[in-house]
């Protein structure tokens, strides 16, 4: 038995993560500030679900220094995904952005460095540290955008180029824990995340796309598209990617001090347009201008992370996509009672 600690853990990646080690036998902890609209509810599944006495809650805010010197004491791993995780929230309000991501970031490793450092960190970063690669060969198919010469994706051999507030914030905490684990021997590791989805993401329109998406066509909502629609995403449903960091915390011995870009890869990538019509082909969205930052296409190389863990994603699209459609249909009173505290 582990016992792990989930910053963000009432979060949509959080939950499910919580859910996977309490189902293991483990413990534990959860730490959020529960800023974001629906994570009381999950809270009150991963209750109905496990008991009161098998989560330990705590209520608490990353940015505060020291806040986790206690938890961090005694944890065989920390999985570190409270952050601040919208583009557009970066664009305006930046200096909130960085206090959350780059800042409650290091206020974590300085409590492991100074209280727990044989604790593995497992931190989830994203693909957007890369920027948009606009020197990347990229060309405009019938389905969506491709690049012209990476057949698998990007690797981790990319040049990080941040682009957004977001951006910025997540590639100098990245950057962190990375260099914690070259300067002080933190047990860390880094997943470059793609797109997560899943149940139990109360995707908004700035956050979640395929989550929103979903939401819009069975509620009826008006469907908004920024860009042309042809823009590629991998997907990954969200328990492979759990997975992915149990077998990192295994393998520590492998991954610590590893960066891994983590996402669908190849087989699992579809562009907005593709969603839409996989959702209801008489969807007719409204289309409007490109986001800040917004690549064209990001697509994962999987190689590095597959051969070092062992690890692929075992839901396709289209089964994530069936296994979505239908926890909204049947939690439509639950997600119409979130969007509406927005």
């Amino acid at each position: 038995m582990n016992k792990v600690l989930i910053t963000g853990g009432a979060g949509f990646i959080g939950t499910h993560t919580a859910d996977y080690f309490l189902n293991n036998g483990d413990e534990v902890t959860i730490f959020d500030n529960f800023s974001r609209k629906g994570t009381r509810e999950n809270i009150t599944w991963l209750k109905e679900k496990y008991g009161d006495k098998e989560i330990k809650i705590v209520e608490g805010d990353i940015r505060t220094e020291g806040k986790l010197n206690d938890e961090v004491k005694d944890q065989n791993l920390v999985i570190h995904l409270a952050a601040q995780v919208a583009v557009t929230t970066s664009v305006k309000n930046p200096r909130e952005d960085f206090e959350i991501n780059a800042m409650g970031t290091l206020n974590l490793l300085e409590s492991v460095r100074n209280n727990s450092p044989e604790t593995v960190v497992i931190y989830a970063s994203t693909n957007k540290v890369y920027g948009e690669m606009e020197k990347l060969g990229v060309i405009k198919g019938e389905h969506g955008y491709g690049y012209t010469d990476r057949p698998k994706g990007i690797s981790e051999l990319q040049n990080l180029d941040f682009h957004s507030p977001y951006g910025c914030s997540k590639g100098a905490a990245e950057q962190y824990v990375h260099d914690y684990s070259k300067i002080y021997g933190l047990k860390t590791v880094v997943f470059r995340q793609s797109c997560i989805y899943g149940t139990r993401q109360f995707g908004i329109e700035d956050q979640g796309w395929i989550s929103w998406f979903t939401i819009a066509s069975i509620l009826n909502k008006p469907t908004t598209v920024y860009g042309d629609g042809y823009q590629v995403r991998d997907v990954l449903w969200v328990e492979d990617l759990v997975k992915a960091y149990d077998l990192a915390f295994v393998k520590i011995k492998t991954t610590s001090g590893q960066v891994y870009n983590i996402g669908g890869g190849t087989d699992n990538s579809l562009s907005v347009n593709e969603l839409l019509n996989k959702l209801n082909p008489k969807i007719k969205p409204i289309y409007s201008t490109w986001r800040p930052g917004d690549q064209k296409v990001y697509v994962s190389d999987i190689g590095k992370v597959s051969k070092e863990l062992g690890w692929k994603p075992e839901i396709s699209v289209d089964q994530g996509l069936e296994g979505l459609i239908s926890w909204t249909k049947e939690n439509k009173a639950l997600i119409e009672s979130v969007l509406r505290s927005y």
